[in-house]
């Protein structure tokens, strides 16, 4: 099944992908319908987020980018009216805990090597 995600700096190396921090957990968001998806990335930046890409994907790399991540997803279904949480994290960091897949100013600073990175860029590149 084809769904549509949001991405923050899509075809870049800082690619992040759009998660509802719920308590200590994060859920990606699938939509089944486009406008939806467009719909909630306005909403969102009316909340001053940056611009997001509303990317089509199969439905099934991004549940194995879940599992791989530990988050959890949930799909929202046409029509759905979805409103992004009222607060919002200070820091994005959009890691893996495992991989530590960093796309925000901090991690580009950090102490990852060039092969790490790489690894990462292509592990993004295979969700697209």
């Amino acid at each position: 099944m084809r769904v549509f995600v949001l991405l923050f700096n899509a075809r870049t190396e800082n690619e992040g992908i759009h998660t509802v921090q719920i308590g200590d957990r994060n859920k990606v968001l699938m939509f089944e319908n486009e406008d939806d998806a467009t719909r909630y990335a306005l909403l969102l930046e009316a909340q001053d987020f940056p611009t997001a890409t509303v990317e089509e994907m199969d439905s099934e790399e991004i549940e194995a980018f879940c599992r791989s991540a530990d988050y959890d997803y949930q799909i929202i279904k046409a029509g759905q009216l979805e409103v992004p949480p009222e607060n919002n994290v200070e820091a994005t960091d959009w890691s893996q805990e495992q991989e530590e897949l960093v796309v925000d100013e901090t991690a580009k600073n950090s102490q990852m090597s060039p092969e790490e990175l790489d690894s990462i860029r292509r592990k993004l590149e295979g969700l697209l």
